[in-house]
């Protein structure tokens, strides 16, 4: 596959994962736009790979992750808006649309670490080791990660599940 029929099939999923991660549509676009660039210049030996596309969500983690750490951690609430630019569909009842907006800052307020774990495990449905090898850690650490979040979570809703 050339890099021209990867980037025409996969850009919109390339940039709903990177908003998810994110929670930031601006810097999603940002990661994807660094990535592709280099993904271009490497295209032949990244597409010898049996799954060229987990090798470019491999480096949007990374890109993600090198970008907190150069720059200095601030909280970006994801709107409805940015979520709806990630392609999820809204619920019809006020009350869904209320919920769902007061989830997605509960979320976004999570470290980047949990955020990332939440967002592969519930947004892309990868198991513990998929999301361990995509972060670069243990599956014992991803549900640490998993754990933290979902109790922070909980807090943060008032909910005593």
């Amino acid at each position: 596959m050339e890099f021209e029929e990867f980037l025409s099939a996969r850009l919109a999923a390339l940039l709903r994962y990177a908003t998810v991660l994110a929670c930031d549509p601006h810097l999603a676009e940002d990661i994807v736009q660094e990535v592709l660039a280099r993904a271009q210049s490497r295209w032949t030996r990244i597409s010898a790979a049996d799954v060229p596309e987990a090798y470019v969500k491999r480096m949007i983690v990374n890109e993600l992750a090198s970008w907190r750490r150069r720059r200095a951690a601030r909280v970006v609430p994801m709107s409805l808006a940015a979520l709806d630019a990630a392609g999820a569909p809204l619920a019809d009842p006020a009350e869904a649309v209320d919920e769902r907006d007061a989830m997605i800052r509960r979320i976004a307020a999570l470290p980047v670490r949990q955020r990332m774990v939440v967002a592969l495990r519930y947004y892309e449905g990868l198991t513990d080791h998929e999301i361990a090898d995509q972060l670069g850690c243990r599956p014992a650490t991803v549900r640490s990660h998993a754990a933290r979040a979902l109790a922070t979570l909980r807090q943060l809703s008032g909910s005593t599940r």
